[in-house]
Parts: C-alpha cells; structure tokens; sequence
C-alpha cells in the first residue's frame, strides 16, 4: 500500500479562540503522539486529510506526515467533527512503525454468483468488516471473497483468507465469514406446493 504525503505546522497557539481561527483560515487543529514521539500540537489541511479519508481505505491510510523538520509515519488514531455540517474539527495522529503491526478493520465484500445460489440458496455473509494485525504498509483496502463455487451447507472460514505475509486476521481460524444456506421457505412452499398437487386427484376422485 502506498503512503500518502501530509505537510503540517507546529502549532503555538491552543485554546477555542485559536481553534476558530485556524478554521476560518482552511486549517484545522491537530496532534501528534505516540512511540519516539512527544505530544505536538500541529496544524494541517483538512483537504488532504480527507483525500485519505474518503478514499478505500478510510482510516486505514498510512500518512508520511512533516513537521517541525521531523517525519513520521501515522495513521488516524481519533476524529471530530462538526455534528451539523459534518466539516472535520480535529484529528489526532498516532506514530506508528513500519514494520510493528497495527490493528484494522478491513472491508468484507463478496464476488461471483455461488452455485448453491443458483440452486435456490441464500448467500450469509456474517461479517461486513474483518480485524486484522497488519503492518501499516500491507494494509489491505479490502477483502474480497469469491463465493463462485460454494454449494448449500458450505462457508468460508478465517483461516481460508489469503492474506499478504505478516498480515493475521484477529479471529479464530474457524470463524465463519461467508456461508450458502438452504432456502427454507422456498423449500416450505415447494413442499406445500408438491403436497396441494398430490391432494388434487384424490379431491377429484371423491367427486
């Protein structure tokens, strides 16, 4: 995964006053914290903040954040933002090493058409996010499964995943993700369908 590159200032100012000022300007408030680092309050580009935010990988963007002459890798620990308009107000960062795994939750999404669907069955997909421990680099923008094969009565497990190498899902390995149920009420009105059909010439009989 490709990091995205943040410029940010040292902040010296704090307090609501400065806070609102810096909005009125296009900036907004933040920090930085975390291991090798002491707190340092910053000042950043909502713009590009957001471009991480509403790409793919949300909160899992890793940012090669500037400041003050240093550099560092982060990652979105913490967000405010405004309940009405919705504008970001704040953002915490948190330090993180390029090789120390993190904990994410990854997008769970399906492709394909399962055989047991064709039949009649019901596609559960039990999960729509996946934990995983990853470094921040390999984070993965989503999990996709293709469930072309699976039959009713079959599923796709944790410990089925694919993942890049040192990236673990934080589940047990037979954690259930994507099943192929039975249709019960498709099988209930077959049921009752075959069993009005059988009635049928009996009735006729009677008469």
């Amino acid at each position: 995964m490709e990091t995205m590159t943040l410029q940010a200032e040292v902040r010296t100012e704090s307090g609501k006053g400065p806070a609102r000022r810096l909005r009125a300007s296009g900036k907004i408030p933040a920090v930085v914290y975390g291991p090798g680092i002491d707190p340092t309050p910053l000042t950043v580009n909502p713009t590009e903040i957001l471009k991480g935010l509403r790409s793919k990988r949300g909160r899992n963007v890793a940012y090669d954040l500037t400041f003050g002459g240093k550099q560092a890798l982060v990652m979105v620990r913490d967000l405010e933002v405004d309940p009405v308009s919705r504008e970001l107000l704040h953002v915490d960062f948190l330090s993180v090493a390029p090789e120390v795994p993190v904990k994410v939750s990854v997008p769970l999404s399906t492709t394909g058409r399962a055989k047991g669907v064709v039949k009649g069955g019901l596609l559960n997909v039990t999960l729509r996010t996946v934990p995983l421990l990853s470094p921040p680099k390999l984070v993965p923008e989503e999990i996709v499964l293709d469930v072309t094969g699976l039959d009713v009565g079959e599923s796709i497990v944790v410990k089925d995943l694919q993942l890049a190498e040192g990236v673990v899902c934080a589940l047990p390995a037979d954690r259930t993700l994507v099943s192929i149920q039975e249709n019960r009420r498709a099988i209930a009105a077959a049921e009752a369908a075959a069993a009005a059909a059988a009635a049928a010439p009996a009735a006729k009989k009677k008469k």
